[in-house]
């Protein structure tokens, strides 16, 4: 599936910078996938030959480690995937999977290259991109290994909530067992202390439904880790 790039809806911001000239080369050279949910688009140790965009939907984050597969993080389009592989050795360093139904735009690396080279406010917006990424990483793997899982439960919430769907109600995207991978504890855990958060009023949970009741609360068990 094909269109014309220029007129695409969930360009990002730094699509917002390029010329007609370059709208035109993105447009001859992608594919547009679609994926369900569990399906793999980005799979670890292989080549990388295509720049990676999330369109539409969720996805996840996730490399194997000595022992078993970490989740690092779960995006939301509209976002590049896997930039730092693309330009880097070219072996995917982490994996990708949809978390529900996406949209996945597959940009050919050698025009996306000089795309970047032609065009200086792109290349800004890109770099800025990969900058907040990467900060997000290590505030990210500070927090899960100094907080208690109160604490690191508390951050996977508001996550979801501030950065993922914008709102104090939302169905997790992920299993619980999956949510223990997130935050680095066990499911049996993961499932105590969402219980005591319902027990507390500080949300309200109906299956995979969660509504935040108090978010002070939620902040304040947060910051105090």
């Amino acid at each position: 599936m094909q269109n014309n790039c220029k007129n695409c809806p969930f360009n990002s911001k730094a699509a917002a910078t390029l010329s007609d000239c370059s709208f035109e080369q993105l447009s001859e050279n992608h594919l547009v996938l679609k994926f369900k949910k569990g399906d793999t688009i980005i799979k670890q140790g292989m080549y990388s030959t295509n720049v990676v965009f999330l369109r539409t939907g969720l996805a996840k984050i996730h490399l194997a480690g000595p022992y078993h597969e970490q989740i690092v993080r779960v995006v939301k389009s509209p976002t590049y995937l896997g930039l730092p592989t693309t330009f880097g050795d070219k072996i995917n360093q982490y994996s990708v999977t949809a978390v529900t139904e996406v949209e996945v735009c597959f940009i050919d690396v050698h025009v996306f290259e000089n795309i970047l080279n032609e065009n200086r406010e792109f290349s800004h917006e890109i770099i800025l991109e990969l900058c907040q990424n990467e900060l997000d990483s290590f505030r990210r793997c500070a927090n899960r290994t100094q907080k208690l899982i109160r604490g690191n439960m508390a951050d996977a919430l508001l996550e979801f909530s501030d950065k993922i769907f914008m709102s104090d109600a939302f169905i997790l995207p992920l299993s619980q067992a999956e949510l223990a991978n997130l935050v680095d504890t066990s499911r049996e855990s993961v499932s105590r202390v969402l219980a005591e958060f319902d027990k507390d009023e500080i949300i309200k949970v109906s299956g995979k439904s969660i509504e935040i009741l108090n978010k002070k609360s939620l902040l304040m068990i947060s910051q105090n880790g």
